[in-house]
């Protein structure tokens, strides 16, 4: 069977984490995956699905009406799958979240598809509303855990490197809770904040240390922090994320210290997997625990690489991706 996959581009995130990196599974199960970045253009957009390709995913873009009606009558099967609520502007848009334009997008492209790949259960919920008889499946983005080193813990007690791992577009909802960090130096002063971005904060008092991101560094970077931190706004553009960041810390065996928004509340399971923090107490005393704490630091750490291996690995999404393949198409 051959899968083309219209992609933003081949180095996008959702493009490396929710389609390249099961290539070789399914090249195991006698698939070829071919990924096409989406044109520029609308006069070139408008010869999409022409590749005769047994199924096409296409991932995240909201075409035009027309495009999607032309892509729709060449695909043999239509599949969306996205990872964001992409109906929406996001978090810290000044136009505010609602957006009539990519809400009719949205609702033309799941109606013409014959399944739907959603990141997480609000995304799936969300396109169910829009659309009946067709497969609308979760699939979560996944992790390589193999590819991660196990963090080792050696820091002295007292002593703890926070990280967090994301993009300029999620930097804000780090930057919202770093007085509180800042507000920790003092107390704990072993205390610091490994950023590994491409656009950097500067905290008063709490020593920082700025990475910029490499794919390639990104994994010896996690495993030789701590403490793995994410906190997004409690609105509906975080409750689509997918929480990669918090995968990428499980899967170094870190513990993680997020709030309870969106898949964080259940990626992160309080007391086993890392610990959830809301108000500034909260997040004080979730970082002290854990920086006073290496065997704690461990065992939760140790708890979060299992969960990813049990449901995030590349194992358990690829299997998604063959049952949703595999499907009948949809009748008219």
């Amino acid at each position: 069977m051959r899968i083309a996959g219209i992609v933003e581009s081949l180095d996008h995130v959702c493009c490396r984490y929710r389609l390249r990196a099961f290539a070789p599974r399914l090249h195991d199960a006698g698939h070829q995956l071919d990924l096409t970045p989406l044109p520029r253009c609308w006069w070139q957009r408008l010869s999409l699905g022409r590749d005769n390709s047994d199924v096409t995913v296409l991932q995240r873009k909201l075409l035009a009406p027309i495009e999607t009606t032309l892509l729709r009558r060449r695909a043999k099967k239509l599949i969306f799958d996205f990872d964001d609520a992409v109906w929406l502007r996001d978090s810290y848009s000044r136009k505010g979240f609602h957006d009539p334009k990519r809400a009719h997008r949205f609702q033309t492209v799941v109606g013409q598809c014959d399944a739907i790949a959603a990141g997480n259960p609000f995304l799936a919920d969300y396109s169910a509303y829009w659309v009946r008889g067709i497969p609308i499946r979760v699939v979560p983005t996944c992790v390589d855990v193999h590819r991660y080193r196990l963090a080792a813990h050696d820091a002295p007690v007292g002593s703890a490197t926070l990280v967090w791992i994301g993009s300029t577009s999620t930097l804000q909802g780090l930057q919202e809770i770093t007085p509180w960090l800042d507000g920790l130096a003092d107390k704990q002063p072993g205390l610091a904040l490994r950023m590994i971005c491409d656009s950097f904060l500067t905290l008063p008092h709490l020593r920082t240390e700025a990475i910029p991101w490499n794919e390639i560094t990104e994994i010896e970077q996690l495993a030789t922090a701590d403490i793995g931190i994410s906190h997004v706004p409690d609105d509906l553009w975080s409750r689509g994320k997918c929480g990669l960041k918090v995968l990428q810390y499980m899967a170094a065996g870190l513990p993680v210290i997020a709030n309870p928004v969106g898949v964080q509340a259940t990626m992160v399971r309080h007391g086993e997997t890392g610990l959830h923090a809301r108000t500034e107490r909260e997040w004080h005393d979730a970082i002290r625990q854990l920086a006073n704490d290496p065997d704690l630091r461990i065992q939760m750490g140790r708890a979060g690489r299992r969960l990813v291996e049990e449901k995030y690995s590349i194992d358990a999404g690829a299997q998604h991706w063959l049952n949703l393949t595999h499907r009948e198409r949809k009748t008219a």
